[in-house]
């Protein structure tokens, strides 16, 4: 299965580059494969002993061919010099020069919380949010929180996927203040469109975070972030709750990841052409501190 997406620079459609492909099928299409991920993949166990090797100094060896291989530009980072990381953990979850991510400073602006591609959608139904075509999950199993979900009704569903290529820190999309936040244990499938187009309610089977985020241009909001395979831990590094826009959250050790925001009805429009591109099923890319959307 090949994945496209739409290049907000160029505007052009691209195939993206997904690490392990041949894997992926196999184990989301075939027989054998679906067993092994029921029996081993999905489980912690599994993903933990993963992160763990990718901790050890061996790992080191395999930083450089990652980056030629998928076109990372390591001059972005403060330490640019791939020979310098310990291990791939420590490389997976390199911080990034002060200048090198521009948070857009318009008031009424909301940002990418990430690097990533992102799908959006409008006047949700949160009995059925759009996972890809025709696999769908439910507000409230993903926040495990009925009440909460029903405030969302008609609202924004913004999702941002991750891949083991991108910077994996995630960061505040606006000025405002953490209210709660929680852990919900889970599996780790893989959040590649791949599975997602092959198990449903996916989100909800994952590890995920919630947070619920009183923004100070958009009311009351909801991040959650989804572990995926071999996401060793979700670290959550952000001390004070009063935050402002673009400062960090947290971070993903390990593997591809997804962000998903929920803002409610009549607070935000994103942008024309990232809902034209999420109408016909293509994410767009974004990065880090661009504008999104704005408040209404």
């Amino acid at each position: 299965m090949d994945i496209y997406y739409i290049d907000r620079v160029t505007k052009e459609k691209k195939r993206e580059q997904v690490p392990s492909t041949k894997l992926l099928n196999w184990l989301y299409y075939s027989k054998p494969g679906t067993k092994t991920l029921n029996m081993v993949v999905k489980r912690k166990w599994a993903s933990t002993i993963y992160g763990l090797i990718q901790s050890l100094p061996m790992s080191r060896y395999k930083i450089s061919a990652f980056v030629n291989q998928y076109g990372i530009d390591l001059s972005e980072a403060i330490d640019s010099d791939p020979k310098s990381y310990r291990n791939f953990n420590q490389f997976f979850t390199r911080k990034l020069k002060s200048n090198a991510r521009p948070i857009c400073q318009e008031r009424d602006a909301i940002i990418s919380p990430v690097d990533g591609k992102i799908m959006a959608y409008t006047d949700i139904d949160i009995n059925k949010v759009i996972q890809v075509k025709g696999f769908y999950f439910t507000l409230a199993e993903l926040i495990n929180d009925d009440k909460k979900a029903q405030e969302y009704l008609g609202g924004l569903c913004l999702v941002f996927r991750l891949s083991p290529a991108d910077y994996h820190w995630f960061h505040f999309f606006d000025w405002g203040e953490v209210t709660s936040h929680r852990k919900i244990k889970g599996s780790y499938y893989s959040v590649n469109p791949v599975a997602l187009s092959r198990v449903s309610n996916l989100y909800c089977k994952n590890k995920r975070q919630v947070t619920h985020f009183l923004s100070e241009n958009f009311g009351e909001t909801t991040i959650v972030e989804v572990g995926a395979t071999c996401v060793g831990s979700i670290i959550q590094t952000f001390d004070n709750n009063k935050v402002t826009r673009g400062e960090e959250k947290g971070y993903f050790k390990f593997g591809g990841s997804t962000v998903i925001l929920f803002i409610k009805k009549d607070q935000a429009v994103i942008d024309d052409d990232i809902i034209e591109n999420s109408n016909n099923q293509l994410e767009t890319s974004v990065m880090l501190g661009e504008k999104i959307g704005r408040k209404i």
